[in-house]
């Protein structure tokens, strides 16, 4: 699952007029670099939620075919349902299996296929190095345990497996899916790994910019 449905405050203007997701970098849009992505690690079936001018997204990649994926799309009409909100409503469409979540606002160039057999636990998150926005982190890792005390900190990097389990008692409507992964990991059922290759949270005009100059190109107008 891509989640794509955020408003991207931080990030206007450039999203009065265009969904975050659809903003370029590396001459791609950020999407279609997951989508690429996904695709070359053998996922074949992505859930991509929209709400703020989601159907600009679903216009563009449609029904995914051009980048050798299905795809299917759970639609917030109605309001904005938060990260474990959209991934609950969206559970239907992934199934009872394991199921792989990115931030559609991030790029990060992480091997998807390493993934194939977790988590062992409810949830698998990949932690970063913390960048200068989030100095202070979110989580500890301890050996493959993360734990949300301890040293050094780690940032989550918006990319994580999860059980549908995770989101057992949850109820409809808007919710954050932090508090789940903290009850989670306080009952030690959330195991973690860090990555130290490119990832890069593009939540600002100047983030997006600098991806787009490291990428080796220039950052489209509009």
């Amino acid at each position: 699952m891509i989640l794509a449905a955020g408003r991207g405050e931080r990030m206007r203007p450039l999203t009065d007029t265009t969904p975050k997701p659809l903003l370029q970098a590396g001459g791609r849009r950020l999407i279609e670099h997951h989508l690429d992505r996904l695709a070359r690690a053998g996922i074949r079936e992505v859930v991509i939620n929209l709400g703020h001018l989601g159907e600009q997204i679903a216009a563009r990649l449609g029904d995914g075919a051009a980048y050798g994926v299905t795809i299917r799309y759970s639609r917030e009409d109605q309001a904005l349902l938060n990260t474990g909100g959209g991934i609950y409503q969206a559970l239907p469409l992934l199934g009872s299996d394991p199921f792989l979540v990115v931030n559609g606002d991030v790029y990060c160039e992480f091997a998807y296929e390493t993934l194939a057999d977790r988590p062992d636990r409810l949830a698998h998150l990949i932690l970063v190095a913390n960048p200068a926005h989030h100095p202070d982190g979110d989580f500890a890792l301890v050996g493959e345990r993360v734990a949300s005390e301890g040293v050094p900190r780690l940032t989550f990097s918006g990319i994580g497996v999860y059980r549908p389990e995770l989101f057992a008692g949850s109820t409809p409507g808007a919710f954050p899916l932090a508090p789940l992964l903290r009850s989670a990991i306080a009952g030690g059922q959330v195991s973690g790994e860090r990555y130290d290759g490119l990832w890069c949270d593009v939540g600002t005009p100047d983030r997006l910019a600098a991806l787009a100059a490291r990428l080796g190109t220039a950052l489209p107008a509009g």
